[in-house]
């Protein structure tokens, strides 16, 4: 969870009131984030450190937080942003060169007009960057804010990728120019900006933004240009954001200027900025600042929160949060979702909101208990999961963490299996062939780990008890989502000679750990082994594991095209066995 340092005076004096520590610490509670700390700074101010949630992007500076508590407390009402004409839009442009595309290829902006900067201000809007840059932006990877003095350059903009020998200017905070690659090599040294070097360090073009004078505004994700550094007399701003994510791009942009558009001659009020692609021609406008509209079940949001309000207290509760809510029906709120609350989604996040401005303390008193007291125990399926896991080391095998998805040759062609006929769970638009469907068995997960540890001594004994995925129609089954998961072992005996007696022994040992008894008569209670080809297996080396008459599992010696079609070159036998199954027909405890 990001934690953000806000000076406990100017936060007061934001929220018109000054508060004692353990009464502040309990408005954040109610609120929803939380005081970590209170730090007495060299200067002899005290901080605030103060806990937010990491989908709460406008509360990671102090004017998102006293903005919020401030609707929150009911002293102001939610801002309205918006935005204004451009004084000359024919400058506020940035044309996008095709070649971004080979390195970051998206481009978003916007201008603040009339902005006053005090010390204070200023710190803040360089924090807020920097933490936007740590969250949402994955430390640069995804986007990255540039913020320049619009007065000391002249549009429009050119956002261009260039050969890193062809890029040269002066770097934020320094009076020698540098060209980019040997920038970048100076900047392996630095503490604070060598993490962003690699970014785009081995990559043949760098992006760069200039202004149509030629003059380089920034070279991102890594550093300005010191020629339209912003300083406490900048009155209009200009901030850029390169992205190879155009979505995060814009929730960054609209957050940086809703929070810093309140100390603008005509408060919170934005001038949009064109961006043309010159590749397809196609011309965006921003910042988006959005308004969205949700509709919200009263039933829906009583039940979550659990308590039973009509729809007007809703909507004003709601209001609180910084989201505008209007009764629509007896039993519907809508609500307008301002371009600060890009974590609201769905009417659950809406219900969320309501729990808040509702107040937890009161929450257990409105609630309805059940009537009877439970017991609280680990699950059973995990249990014996754990259980069997103990077991099956003690019979000398080793246990393997292998991956959910694999690829479908994994499943079908090597296993010798028709994947048509089984209830494969496909990944649309895997990104490589390895995840292209979930795992109906543990064996090919083994048969990996097998071949990738040839080096070891034989034999290998390998397990693994974990989920596999199945296909499932049943809506008693899945909740509605067409699959469900199972709990599987399976374990791999790979040797010189690897005989079915091997892993029929280590059946015999789980089903005497689970009491239940060996049936020869195989009929009735009881376990035993029914013979059954299956075309993973050797013919006439494969057979069922049943228990009370039903199937749990199989297993035998595996089929030389298996062995060979995973790269391995010694015989392997394996057994795979349902726990579900086999746990639900047997009441025994471990």
């Amino acid at each position: 969870m990001p934690t953000v340092s806000i000076n406990r005076d100017l936060l007061f004096k934001a929220l018109g009131k000054q508060y004692e520590d353990v009464e502040f610490d309990e408005l954040c509670f109610q609120f929803g984030i939380e005081v970590d700390d209170i730090v007495k700074e060299d200067d002899g101010t005290t901080s605030y450190k103060i806990e937010v949630g990491a989908n709460r992007y406008d509360l990671l500076c102090l004017e998102g937080i006293a903005r919020a508590l401030n609707v929150y407390l009911g002293n102001i009402k939610t801002p309205h942003y918006s935005l204004a004409p451009a004084q000359h839009p024919e400058q506020y442009k940035i044309i996008v060169k095709p070649d971004t595309a080979r390195i970051r290829q998206y481009v978003v902006g916007a201008v603040l007009r009339g902005i006053s900067f005090t010390p204070a201000v200023y710190e803040s809007f360089i924090a807020l960057q920097d933490k936007l840059h740590q969250n949402i932006a994955r430390k640069r990877t995804l986007v990255a804010i540039g913020t320049h003095d619009l007065n000391t350059i002249t549009g429009p903009f050119v956002y261009d990728a260039r050969p890193p020998q062809d890029i040269s200017f002066v770097p934020l905070n320094m009076t020698e120019e540098y060209r980019a690659d040997n920038l970048l090599q100076h900047y392996l040294s630095d503490p604070h900006l060598r993490e962003y070097v690699p970014i785009i360090k081995d990559s043949p073009v760098y992006p760069v933004i200039m202004d149509s004078a030629g003059v380089v505004l920034s070279l991102p994700p890594i550093i300005n240009g010191n020629h339209s550094k912003i300083t406490l007399d900048t009155t209009d701003v200009f901030i850029e954001c390169t992205a190879t994510d155009k979505f995060k791009a814009q929730i960054v942009l609209d957050t940086l200027v809703t929070m810093f558009s309140g100390y603008c001659s005509k408060p919170y009020t934005v001038e949009p900025v064109q961006v043309v692609y010159e590749s397809s021609g196609v011309t965006e406008q921003y910042p988006v600042l959005e308004y969205k509209t949700l509709t919200a079940s009263v039933p829906y949001c009583n039940s979550l929160v659990g308590i039973s309000e009509d729809a007007s207290y809703i909507a004003d509760k709601l209001t609180l949060m910084c989201l505008e809510a209007t009764v629509s029906g007896p039993q519907e709120v809508t609500v307008i979702v301002p371009p600060t609350r890009y974590d609201v989604l769905h009417a659950c996040d809406v219900a969320e909101d309501l729990a808040v401005a509702h107040g937890f303390d009161k929450l257990a008193a409105d609630m309805q208990l059940p009537s009877t007291n439970t017991i609280g125990q680990e699950n059973q399926l995990n249990y014996h999961t754990d259980k069997l896991r103990l077991l099956l080391s003690q019979n000398n095998y080793t246990e393997a963490a292998t991956f959910a998805l694999c690829s479908k040759a994994d499943l079908g062609e090597k296993l010798r299996v028709d994947l048509s006929k089984e209830p494969l769970i496909e990944i649309g638009n895997p990104k490589t062939v390895d995840t292209e469907a979930v795992r109906l068995t543990l064996l090919p997960g083994l048969l990996r780990t097998a071949a990738a540890n040839k080096h070891i001594a034989l034999p290998l004994r390998l397990f693994e008890v974990s989920d596999i995925g199945v296909r499932d129609s049943r809506e008693s089954a899945t909740r509605g989502t067409g699959a469900r998961n199972e709990r599987h072992l399976c374990a791999l005996n790979y040797n010189v000679r690897a005989g079915v007696e091997v892993v029929q022994g280590l059946l015999d040992n789980i089903m005497l750990a689970l009491k239940i008894p060996y049936n020869e008569d195989a009929d009735g209670v009881g376990y035993w082994l029914e013979g059954k080809d299956h075309p993973t297996f050797l013919p006439g080396f494969c057979g069922r594991v049943m228990v009370n008459g039903r199937e749990v599992g199989k297993l035998g010696l595996l089929h030389p095209e298996v062995i060979t079609s995973f790269n391995l070159n010694n015989p392997a036998s394996s057994l795979d066995l349902n726990l579900q199954d086999l746990l639900n027909l047997n009441s025994q405890p471990f």
